[in-house]
């Protein structure tokens, strides 16, 4: 991955002179693993307009940061705070004066200590620097993406057989979890969602102790994790027969996600992509229940740029990877999501969860 880190560094370093600064400091801990590789809990990271990233972390880490980043960092063991090694460090950096900082991502309290620890640099808020440059996926990020999205299908696939009627919610849950870790999954991007019946009409249900019914609709969203990158899918079955009326339901979503998967381009402008699936279940007369937006990127963190959306103006960037998950809710009755990852290659989108689409009947 050294390589990687190494383009990454120096196309931030090209846009920080596009926007005039002589270096840029880093408190998202997704964007330092991004540029350096680190996946502690407590870091800051300082990139200079040339040269290699300084990154600061504390004692918990000393070995663990050894092993995860290359050479070229500079690696500092704070003794006292992760602040107090900055601003001991800044000033042995030549030519600084105009620094950014990472404006969504730093307290309060932090940048209280650039306006008085850090009186003698001119601070600029940043935005999305470094996330601009991380929804564009390189060839590593995708393989650990498609690794992801394959424990959760495999996982999917070990607990469908499983759930029968007279189960709760949370039992499905960890049932599914339980799946995922024993694919290898790091952990879980979001709370694990499984809604069933009225219940999977809410959009972002929390798992609860409710009964699944014989007939109801069973919602999963969920995804895992390989080596810090997520995947991100859902699939809505109905345990038993499911009713002409479910068919019909369910197969107008189907048809708006398997429109919008095959649609979407790099290039298009995030709206342009809503709008796909938006005119078809319009068209089906189902718009009303899709309230959310179509998808999101994802990659480190489960929902990051480009955005999938209504509003959403920005362009798709070639290579990144997305989430396309219609979803059409009926309050007090129930709500089908078909959601799978696809990447916007230069060849047309892939899908990278490979999972059947059609509604599956749990008998």
């Amino acid at each position: 991955m050294a390589a990687y880190h190494a383009t990454r560094l120096a196309a931030l370093q090209a846009g920080m002179v596009e926007h005039h600064l002589d270096g840029l400091l880093v408190a998202s801990l997704a964007n330092i693993r991004y540029l350096t590789g680190f996946s502690g809990s407590n870091a800051l990271a300082f990139v200079p307009g040339r040269g290699s990233v300084a990154l600061f972390t504390d004692f918990r880490y000393q070995t663990q940061v050894i092993d995860e980043v290359a050479e070229s960092v500079r690696v500092v063991i704070a003794t006292n705070s992760l602040w107090t090694e900055l601003w001991a460090y800044l000033p042995t950096v030549a030519a600084v004066e105009v620094v950014g900082f990472e404006s969504a991502h730093l307290l309060h309290r932090d940048f209280e200590r650039l306006l008085d620890d850090g009186a003698r640099w001119q601070w600029r808020p940043a935005r999305e620097l470094v996330e601009s440059l991380r929804e564009r996926k390189d060839a590593g990020e995708v393989a650990l993406i498609e690794v992801a999205a394959a424990m959760a299908t495999r996982a999917l696939a070990a607990t469908l057989p499983r759930i029968e009627p007279g189960q709760s919610e949370t039992a499905i849950a960890g049932v599914l979890e339980k799946a995922l870790r024993d694919e290898g999954s790091e952990g879980f991007p979001f709370a694990t969602i499984v809604a069933s019946g009225p219940r999977s009409a809410l959009p972002h249900a929390r798992s609860s102790a409710k009964i699944v019914e014989l007939g109801e609709f069973l919602l999963l969203d969920f995804g895992a994790i390989h080596d810090g990158y997520c995947s991100d899918i859902t699939r809505t079955v109905v345990v038993g027969r499911a009713s002409p009326e479910q068919h019909a339901f369910y197969d107008a979503v189907r048809a708006a996600q398997e429109k919008a998967c095959a649609e979407v381009r790099a290039g298009m402008r995030g709206h342009e992509a809503d709008a796909i699936a938006r005119e078809y279940l319009k068209e089906a007369g189902l718009a009303e229940g899709f309230g959310h937006s179509l998808g999101h990127g994802i990659g480190l963190e489960v929902h990051e740029g480009p955005r999938l959306a209504s509003t959403a103006d920005a362009i798709l960037p070639l290579d990144a990877v997305v989430t396309v998950e219609p979803g059409v809710y009926r309050a007090g009755w129930g709500g089908v999501r078909i959601e799978d990852d696809v990447l916007l290659s230069a060849a047309g989108p892939r899908r990278l969860t490979d999972f059947p689409r059609e509604l599956l009947e749990l008998l």
